[in-house]
């Protein structure tokens, strides 16, 4: 017997509108360059009517769930990281996204932070590590604040962390930073840190998908299908 997972339940109740459409209108925004008002109108070409806030409420309430399932799902990483952050404007203001990827460019882990300091950078090394295991090395340009991070992350223990600082060696989580700018250049500009982690997390999770990091994908299914197994996965109890 197949039923909708209670908490899914409970976000979906207020949504009014097909769970179809709704998963559609939500992959698109996160994983192509294309605005609220783009989705609005690429909707009523099927007939559809709805709203681009409506759209960005579909955006905001879903990713979350979304996530959740897709690290029960996500493939393991290498041992040897290559951590960075880049720039995303917030309410006029610039933030810090904290990014890692493995050799191979697998994403390893993102967080959104208000600052760029060494409380930013641990808190982000922290979770990462909670969610992916203990690298044997991690790769940073020549941030301070990274390495004062890595620094307290090590100290106390009998087997550190190797540190590299290498700027050269960085070049592949540097051009892995460009397909989330990609995304994100085309919107209006995130109104708060809370929608801007959200939409963050669902991007990054698309972007994951597109590389093959999820289990049970199989070869030949498209990124789609996998997005909308992912929601099966997520949304449905069997």
């Amino acid at each position: 017997m197949t039923t909708l997972n209670p908490a899914m339940a409970r976000v979906l109740k207020r949504l009014h509108y097909p769970l179809d459409v709704i998963i559609t209108c939500v992959r698109w925004y996160v994983a192509y360059p294309l605005s609220l008002r783009h989705l609005e109108e690429m909707m009523a070409e099927r007939g559809i009517s709805v709203d681009h806030s409506t759209v960005h409420r579909w955006a905001i309430k879903l990713p979350p769930v979304l996530e959740k399932a897709f690290h029960r799902r996500k493939r393991p990483v290498g041992k040897s990281w290559r951590v960075d952050e880049t720039y995303i404007k917030v309410k006029g203001q610039w933030k810090y996204l904290y990014r890692a990827v493995d050799k191979a460019g697998k994403t390893i882990d993102f967080l959104l932070r208000a600052h760029r300091d060494k409380a930013a950078a641990l808190r982000y090394l922290e979770r990462s590590i909670a969610r992916n295991g203990e690298p044997d090395t991690v790769t940073i340009d020549r941030s301070g604040a990274n390495l004062a991070a890595l620094e307290a992350l090590n100290a106390g223990r009998e087997e550190p962390i190797k540190i590299c600082q290498n700027k050269y060696l960085n070049n592949v989580i540097e051009q892995d930073h460009r397909a989330i700018k990609r995304r994100t250049r085309p919107m209006p500009g995130f109104k708060s840190f809370r929608c801007a982690r959200i939409l963050l997390a669902g991007i990054e999770m698309m972007h994951m998908i597109a590389k093959g990091q999820m289990e049970d994908g199989a070869i030949d299914q498209t990124r789609a299908d996998q997005f909308y197994s992912l929601s099966s996965y997520a949304f449905l109890i069997i």
